[in-house]
């Protein structure tokens, strides 16, 4: 089966998660289960950019990869959208490990697929109320399970900040599964801005506060907070 791909970059460094700071390629495929209100890539599941979407074989977007980036890269992030949704993406998985690269993925934690235990550095980011959407908490239960007997490599949770209510969302999560490493990070709530410079101060100082309220948290005793480093060095710039 060929892949929904929307995008591939790199070499970049990856700007989110448990893998923050990685010097990586990114494999963006089209398609989402969900319509978060505050997606900073809606482009992969809304429609407007269906004329981009190409159908790949693995062995395709493998060839891409070194045309754009030949032996510079080690490392692949695998995002979207939400690529959880493709059965197909196991294919690809065992490619990339049969030329020894280690791979990155996110999902929200809305799907399971077999070929996720074989990822190497999987983050689950269930989405928190601001994003309008409801975390199904028996997948995800599951899916935790499911990592915890079976992975070869090693799983987060990610929780995306924008107010108090998530925080408290963020809260529940951590109590729930307090054995899986868990990362909080502050929201962009301003990707239409093409200041740099402006978003940079905003960004900060959301950054500051996100601290602040985990550091008076007797809940969020071990966690790990962090900005979203990509959006400090290049704004809401698409494709680094």
């Amino acid at each position: 089966m060929k892949l929904p791909i929307l995008e591939i970059f790199g070499p970049t460094i990856q700007g989110e998660g448990m893998v923050i700071g990685q010097k990586t390629m990114f494999v963006r495929t089209a398609g989402c289960d969900y319509s978060c209100s505050w997606c900073d890539s809606k482009f992969t599941w809304d429609g407007s950019e269906k004329e981009n979407i190409k159908l790949m074989e693995p062995e395709e977007v493998w060839e891409e990869l070194n045309r754009q980036a030949g032996g510079r890269f080690a490392h692949v992030t695998i995002s979207g959208g939400n690529p959880a949704l493709l059965s197909a993406l196991g294919d690809f998985v065992d490619l990339l490990h049969e030329n020894r690269v280690t791979i990155a993925l996110e999902t929200q934690g809305s799907k399971w697929q077999p070929w996720f235990t074989d990822i190497d550095e999987l983050t689950l980011s269930p989405k928190p109320p601001s994003s309008g959407m409801k975390t199904n908490f028996f997948v995800l239960d599951d899916m935790i399970t499911s990592l915890q007997e079976e992975q070869k490599g090693t799983c987060s949770l990610k929780i995306v900040i924008f107010d108090l209510a998530d925080l408290e969302y963020a809260k529940r999560v951590h109590l729930r599964y307090p054995n899986v490493p868990i990362f909080l990070q502050v929201g962009n709530d301003d990707t239409g801005n093409a200041d740099d410079d402006q978003l940079l101060r905003r960004l900060v100082n959301r950054y500051d506060w996100l601290v602040d309220q985990v550091m008076d948290s007797h809940e969020l005793r071990n966690v790990r907070v962090l900005p979203q480093l990509h959006t400090y060095l290049w704004g809401n710039k698409r494709g680094v």
